[in-house]
């Protein structure tokens, strides 16, 4: 009978069992709370703190030494200040919550919804020997195309049917050796200088490449990169929610519903 024993009926296997149960539940709550380094407290549309954060509270400051020589990060306190540009770009028709926010100006231009971008660190990625992973094809001799069409040198149509330019490179991630970004030399109608399309947004025929998402007029407006022969994480950032917001806000119709 257990009245027979101090401790009942606790046995080895039962203090297993619950020092598993304790140690499993510290483990969620550390988790979640690392996962509260970046992007916390949450932020509301109009720039206040949101009502609905984590449970538990942030993480103490925990310092990153960063490789290659980019110094420290300090995280959560220390990371890239959130965007706080967009707040005047939106506006609201009912100010119930649910009722979602439409842009007041140009979305593309403002960085509005599907065309939003983080802030991410104004700086090339680096491979693990701290080179920059993406750059054009014309700035090295290790890649070449050996498969599928090179679509350097075909017209560059937009959505609308304007001939924009035409491809003159590709961008390569190399360590992932695949095609990241096409550049694209801008006819004078349409604007001035390069710039790059994500490979994604892009359609590759055998006489011409095909960006649906903008129309010819949009082109002059894409971010440009700030280096000829490398991207940073922000520019690449901007570049690819500026041709993916063109997929509902180049044109008025795109807005209204597809069925």
């Amino acid at each position: 009978m257990t009245e027979d024993y101090i401790i009942g009926n606790l046995d080895i296997a039962s203090i297993a069992l619950w020092l598993f149960f304790f140690f499993f539940v510290a483990l969620v709550i550390w988790i979640q709370r690392e996962n509260q380094r970046e992007g916390y407290p949450l932020i509301d549309e109009d720039g206040s703190q949101a009502d609905a954060g984590g449970v538990f509270p942030n993480p103490d400051d925990k310092t990153f030494i960063l490789p290659h020589g980019r110094g420290e990060y300090v995280a959560p306190s220390g990371q890239t200040e959130e965007r706080d540009d967009y707040h005047d770009a939106m506006k609201r028709d009912f100010e119930s919550g649910g009722f979602p926010w439409d842009p007041a100006g140009d979305p593309l231009a403002d960085g509005i919804g599907p065309a939003s971008w983080a802030a991410r660190r104004d700086e090339p990625e680096l491979d693990g020997k701290g080179h920059p992973k993406i750059i054009p094809m014309a700035a090295t001799e290790h890649f070449h195309v050996s498969a599928g069409k090179d679509p350097r040198g075909l017209p560059v149509v937009a959505g609308d049917g304007e001939i924009v330019g035409k491809i003159t490179d590709m961008w390569i991630d190399e360590p992932e050796q695949l095609v990241r970004y096409l550049e694209i030399e801008l006819d004078p109608e349409f604007g001035e200088g390069t710039r790059l399309v994500p490979l994604t947004l892009a359609r590759i025929w055998f006489n011409q490449v095909k960006i649906a998402s903008l129309y010819g007029k949009h082109f002059n407006g894409v971010p440009k990169t700030k280096a000829a022969r490398q991207v940073t994480k922000l520019e690449e950032e901007k570049i690819c929610a500026y041709y993916g917001g063109g997929k509902l806000y180049a044109d008025e119709s795109r807005l209204e519903p597809q069925i």
